[in-house]
Formats: C-alpha cells, sequence, structure tokens
C-alpha cells in the first residue's frame, strides 16, 4: 500500500488531500510512522526521528496513529487479496506477498492480473496499491519498489539479474544501514557489483553470509509464500518524553504494556510462553569511526538491553507478564535511566493446545471481562490500578509490533 497510514488519514479527511501529512513524530521523542507523498517531497520518511521531520517539513500536519483504524483498513484489503489466492503470506498491515501462480489463467497474465487488483483494491478502499510481479519473492519485492507510487512493475522471467545489477546494494533484502556501510567500504556499490563480488571478499562486510547474499543479488530466492503465518511475538513498547530511572514510573509502563500485549494475545487466541523485557538506555553510545553515521542529523544510537524468562506454563494472563517483567527490571539493575520500556510474549501458541495441570491452582481470569468492558465502552474506561489515568507515567509514545 503506498503511504499506507497517511493515505488512510487523507482518505478520511479530505482537508488533508495535498498537504504533507506525518503520521507519528509529533512528541519530542517520536518517530514517524508514515508519510505521505507530499511530505516526502521535503524527504522525510518512515522511521526518522520526528524532530528531523519537523526540521525538514516544518509546515507539515503532524496526527497521531490511530493503529485500530488501520488494522481495520488492512482487514478490508486482505479480504481483496483472497478473491485472488489463498496463498497470502503478509509482511506488514501495508504489505504481503500472493502466490497467484495458479490464478494466471483467469487473468491471461501477470500484468492483467496485477492491474486488476489495483483496480478492485481501490474499489473496496479507494486506496493506492503498488504491485510488483517477478517469478519470486525477493524480486517481486524489489519491482514493487521500482514501482511507486501507484505502481505496477513485471519483471519478465530470466531477467531479474539484469533488473537487479544497477540498483544500490542496500536495495537487497537483508542489507541494512551496518552491513551496507561494510559493504560500501569495500567498493561494493551496486547490487551488480555484489553479484560479480569473490565470496570472501563480501565475507569481510557479510561473514558467513556472505554466500546467501550473492546468492540474492544475482535474483536467485527459493523461499515458498507462507500462508497465515502465525505471530513470532506480540509487543508493546513505549518511549518517554523524559529519561526515567525510578521503579515506580517503570512499573507503570510495565503494567500498562503487559495488559495491552495480554488484550491482543486473547484477541488472537494465543498464549505466550516466554516473556521479553526490552531496555534501551537513556546515554548514547559514541559514533564508530568510519561508521558513516555521524553528524548532527543523525539520531544518537542509544544501547538495546534485553532480558527473557521462560514461564512455567504459557499465558495470556496480564498480571502474570507483568510480574515476570518487573522482576527482570529488578534483576537488570541497569544503574542508569531508560528512554523506552518495551514488553513482548514469544513462543506463541494457539489458545486451546496448551497442557494442564490437573492440580495447578487456578485463580479467576479477569482479562477477558476488562476485554468485554473496554470493547463495549471504550478502552479508556477501565484498567489495572497501578495504571489508572492519576497515577499515568510521564507521556509515552507507543508503538506495537507482531
Amino acid at each position: 500500500m503506498d503511504a499506507f497510514y497517511a493515505s488512510i488519514e487523507q482518505r478520511d479527511r479530505p482537508e488533508l488531500r495535498g498537504l504533507p501529512v506525518i503520521v507519528g513524530g509529533s512528541q519530542a521523542r517520536g518517530v514517524v510512522s508514515a508519510a505521505s507523498y507530499e511530505a516526502r517531497q521535503f524527504g522525510v520518511r518512515s522511521a526518522m526521528p520526528g524532530f528531523e521531520a519537523k526540521r525538514l517539513c516544518p509546515d507539515g500536519v503532524f496526527l497521531a496513529p490511530d493503529m485500530d483504524r488501520y488494522v481495520a483498513v488492512s482487514a478490508e484489503v486482505h479480504r481483496v487479496f483472497e478473491q485472488f489466492t489463498p496463498e497470502i503470506e503478509p509482511l506488514a498491515l501495508d504489505e504481503a506477498f500472493l502466490d497467484v501462480t495458479g490464478s494466471l489463467g483467469l487473468f491471461g497474465d501477470a500484468r492483467s492480473l496485477g492491474r486488476e487488483l489495483k483496480r478492485r483494491v481501490h474499489a473496496a478502499t479507494s486506496l493506492v496499491v503498488s504491485v510488483g510481479v517477478a517469478q519470486n519473492k525477493l524480486v517481486a519485492k524489489i519491482a514493487c519498489r521500482l514501482g511507486k507510487p501507484d505502481g505496477l512493475h513485471v519483471v519478465a522471467p530470466g531477467t531479474e539479474a539484469e533488473t537487479l545489477a544497477p540498483l544500490p546494494v542496500r536495495h537487497l533484502w537483508g542489507v541494512g544501514p551496518v552491513l551496507g556501510d561494510k559493504l560500501l567500504a569495500l567498493g561494493i556499490r551496486t547490487i551488480g557489483d555484489l553479484a560479480c563480488a569473490d565470496p570472501s571478499r563480501v565475507a569481510q562486510g557479510a561473514g558467513d553470509r556472505a554466500a546467501s547474499f550473492i546468492e540474492l543479488a544475482r535474483g536467485i530466492d527459493d523461499r515458498p509464500v507462507v500462508a497465515d503465518r502465525a505471530p513470532k511475538s506480540i509487543g508493546e513498547e513505549s518511549t518517554f518524553t523524559r529519561d526515567v530511572s525510578d521503579r515506580t514510573t517503570v512499573r507503570e509502563a510495565i503494567v500498562s504494556h503487559s495488559e495491552e500485549v495480554a488484550r491482543r494475545l486473547r484477541g488472537a487466541g494465543y498464549l505466550g510462553g516466554c516473556v521479553t523485557l526490552k531496555m534501551k538506555l537513556a546515554q548514547a553510545r559514541p559514533a564508530r569511526p568510519g561508521s558513516g553515521r555521524a553528524g548532527a542529523d543523525r539520531e544518537p544510537d542509544y544501547p538495546l538491553v534485553t532480558r527473557q524468562r521462560r514461564l512455567s506454563e504459557p499465558t495470556s494472563d496480564g498480571q502474570v507478564i507483568a510480574r515476570v517483567a518487573t522482576e527482570l527490571w529488578d534483576e537488570a539493575q541497569l544503574g542508569q535511566a531508560v528512554r523506552l520500556i518495551g514488553v513482548s510474549l514469544s513462543s506463541l501458541t494457539p489458545r486451546g493446545n496448551e497442557q494442564l495441570d490437573l492440580f495447578a491452582p487456578r485463580r479467576p481470569q479477569i482479562g477477558p471481562t476488562l476485554d468485554a468492558i473496554r470493547e463495549r465502552f471504550g478502552a479508556q474506561v477501565i484498567g489495572r490500578a497501578v495504571s489508572a489515568p492519576d497515577k499515568a507515567s510521564p507521556s509515552l509514545r507507543r508503538k506495537s509490533g507482531e
């Protein structure tokens, strides 16, 4: 989907059409979740610090994310996808792989299928989707990027390596900023350079992943579309508006996040068996020499600390999650302030598949009752006492992920 969150806002609020709309980034430590194409003309992009977005686009319209609305629209889009194939692998709310091998005969060819998919998505949602078509996932993903916005880009069989060769090496799936800097330092600037490079040379930057990256650079990717992919984890995190070290404030954030994680677990029909506490330290690390990341326009590099604990039995109980996460905080003994706290549950299993202990003590589960009350009267009407509005911690910028 093109600028998905921002496009939904512009669709639902006509007065925003044609304006630079930026979702997220309004808080002092906020991060941009999405930017309309009008905002992108100023250099604003997703994952950019809010202060940088405001510097580049001071007249931009900054909006708080409305995740419930975005999730609902994503479900509408996926219902359209299901008209073309049941083989759908979601990557995020705004992106998915579709294996349409068995559907091509119904539409004539890949380009005709892509055009019809774009038409039906727009008819159902009034939103624009870009489509990339190729014989494998890697090339299809890059083709989609090449066609944006409102694009339809088809890579003919046998032309994969030729299509990829002139593109910057950072366009390759899995090459992030750190690895990209290492490859550039080795003189590998394009995907074509990587495809032709000696594996031992690439290994100086990519280690034991060198061979797989070279294969991808040649347009070879045998990974199948995995339909109905279950989430690996469900988490919630937030950045404090000021650095925090006192246990009470941290505890409030942990309880709030744990309850939200538990609610989403129950809604998705999962239990979690491993609690992870994520802590981003307030004191930034100095930039590494030659990393290419120094400069006033770069977000500081804040160390990230995580702690995990496997549960004796899987759960979707917010109290259990909060208790374990708080214990992890106490045991970490960081000795300094944090700017971000996150709680997540992994090792997910569908509810109903867990092994029950006949003699284990059972206590009432109030989570489903809280869910029902919030569903009927709104999310803010009830919560654990520690996270009540009059005891809330400093304003938080919240993010969630699956």
